[in-house]
This record gives structure tokens, sequence and C-alpha cells, in this order.
């Protein structure tokens, strides 16, 4: 396998004239992931997430499709996404700078619990991928900023349990998110078995051969009930297992042969079109 330098590796990939992206980890909120980013030519890949992904548009405008709809995001609104939710993103015009974090599914339910003032058996979901409200975004950003800087924990506390708390009693909801296997048989089956073995070689022929389907059959019913081409879905899953055991603190060239990735370059080149930032980068920080 290649190995390449932490320094080659960014290059490959580098941010465009104006862009600067730092992601960095919140470990007392349950490892949480926080980004701060400017894009202006940078494109996102349609993926997901284990986690939820909340945040704000500080300046300019993102694009990005989720839940069925194309949204369009400026200054003051709030971009909310579900565990599962496929999307991506990309600048409307000249670009935008945003600040997002990723809460894990345990981390936002302990909240919840809380809010709505009962044990939840599901975790809650947000109604609305896109909403404008100026008082909590500034709110959220003073939140953010507390998580990079270097305030007492009692108040970096205080200010999370609070954004998230009225951001689920203003948009969430007690109900469920989506049970993965609620599609046809057919693409369950697929699903688990990309799940089962997404680091290994993983063929086009072998799960069209699993869902008894022809090859165009089964990627055309595979994306209509998960957002995804089975390709697609593979490269999501392994780049979702790299973020993880990158922030474990695995090396990158090892973290591309545990998810099955060919090299290092292979990995760096899928990953950064979605999580928005190199593998090397990710753990600089």
């Amino acid at each position: 396998m290649n190995r390449v330098t932490q320094a080659d590796a960014v290059e490959e990939m580098p941010l465009g004239q104006g862009e600067h992206a730092r992601l960095w980890l919140a470990p007392r909120y349950d490892a949480l992931e926080c980004l701060r980013a400017t894009f202006c030519t940078h494109v996102y890949a349609r993926h997901t997430h284990d986690t939820y992904v909340l945040g704000i548009i500080e300046r300019g405008c993102e694009t990005y499709f989720c839940r069925g709809t194309q949204h369009y995001a400026g200054p003051g609104d709030f971009c909310m996404v579900n565990p599962g939710d496929v999307h991506d993103g990309a600048p409307h015009g000249a670009g935008y700078s945003y600040r997002m974090i990723y809460p894990s599914v345990s981390f936002v339910m302990g909240l919840a619990e809380d809010v709505f003032g009962k044990p939840l058996r599901t975790p809650p979901v947000f109604l609305t991928s896109q909403v404008s409200d100026l008082r909590l975004a500034e709110e959220f950003r003073t939140t953010h900023a507390a998580l990079e800087d270097s305030c007492d924990d009692f108040e970096r506390d205080e200010r999370m349990v609070c954004v998230v708390a009225k951001l689920l009693t203003r948009y969430g909801s007690a109900g469920t998110l989506p049970e993965p296997g609620c599609e046809p048989r057919a693409v369950a089956l697929a699903r688990d078995a990309i799940e089962d073995d997404f680091a290994s070689d993983v063929t086009l022929d072998r799960l069209a051969s699993l869902t008894d389907m022809s090859r165009h059959h089964f990627i055309r019913t595979f994306k209509r009930e998960t957002g995804l081409t089975p390709h697609a879905y593979l490269t999501d899953r392994r780049v979702r297992e790299a973020r993880r055991l990158l922030g474990s603190g695995m090396a990158p060239a090892d973290v591309a042969a545990a998810c099955g990735f060919y090299d290092q370059s292979h990995l760096n080149r899928q990953f950064k079109p979605r999580v928005g930032v190199t593998p090397g980068a990710m753990q600089s920080n």
C-alpha cells in the first residue's frame, strides 16, 4: 500500500482560494464532532451520517438536497439533518460560511428525554431540514465558539444543553427515526450484506444475485428506497467507518486498509467530498 504524508494528503485535495475548514472533537459530549468552514467551490457528494447534523449558515448561501427538497440556506438559517438522511451540499453564488455539530443519537436522546419529560423508546426526529430562527442562530453561534475556545466546562455544558433543548422543543418530535430494513426485503438484504462486509470486495453481481434481480433493476430499486446507488451506499458506509477510526487515532493509511479502500489516496478522494476535510486534516485538530 502506498503511504503518503499528511502534507501530501492535503496537497492532493486542497481547499480552494478563500476556503478554510476546521474539524475538531469535543469529547465530553459523547465524542461530538464540530466543524467551522468557508466553502466557495467545495461540493459535498450525497452521503449520510450515523449522527444528527445541526448547524447554522453565517454568511452566503448553501444549497443542499435533503428529504426530497432542494434547500437554499442563508444567514441565520438552521440546517437540521437526522441520522440516515441522504443529503449533499454546495455553494450557491459566491459561497458560504457555516458552523456545524454532529451529535450522537445517544446524546440527543438523553437531552430529548429531559425536554419531553419521559423515557423515549426511539430517538427523536427533527421535522424540518431548514428553518430561519435568528435569535437561536446567534445562541448556537456563541455555543459553537465556546466549544472551540477555552471557556470552562460548566459554561460549555450549560450552553450545549440549552441550545439543543430549544432546537428539540421548537423543531423536534418525540417520534421515531426510520428503522433500517423498512424497505422491500430485497433492498434490506443488500443493505445487510454491505453493512456486514463493507471492507471486502463487494460487487454489483453479488448483490444483484442476492436479491434475485437484474443488475439494472437492482440499482434502480436500491436508489429509490435508500436515496443512494449501491456503490454510493457502500462508499458512504466505508467513509463513516473511516471517520470513526480516524477519531480513535488510527493512522490514515491503516484506516484505508481497514475500510476497503485501495490505498490512502483512494480514501482521501472519497473522504473530503463527504466530510469537508481530508483524513489528515481531521486528525490534526
